[in-house]
């Protein structure tokens, strides 16, 4: 299981709940945790690939988008 954090445009509950039915959707994302209370909003992903380009289309589409640490 690899575990990736990226820095996000994530910034409070309401923006969580924007992505929460996105990343949920997603079946290569095995779990996800947004630290909003982080300065640089960080975006923890764990799955058991590479995951970077899928995830970030899919926030994309939501108005979001992360970039690696």
């Amino acid at each position: 299981m690899k575990k990736v954090t990226y820095k996000s445009n994530i910034n409070c509950g309401s923006c969580v709940a924007k992505v929460t039915p996105v990343l949920n959707q997603l079946e290569v994302v095995k779990s996800w945790h947004v630290d909003t209370d982080n300065p640089a909003k960080l975006l923890t992903i764990e799955s058991e690939d590479e995951v970077t380009d899928e995830v970030k289309a899919a926030l994309r589409q939501v108005g979001f988008k992360i970039e690696k640490q």
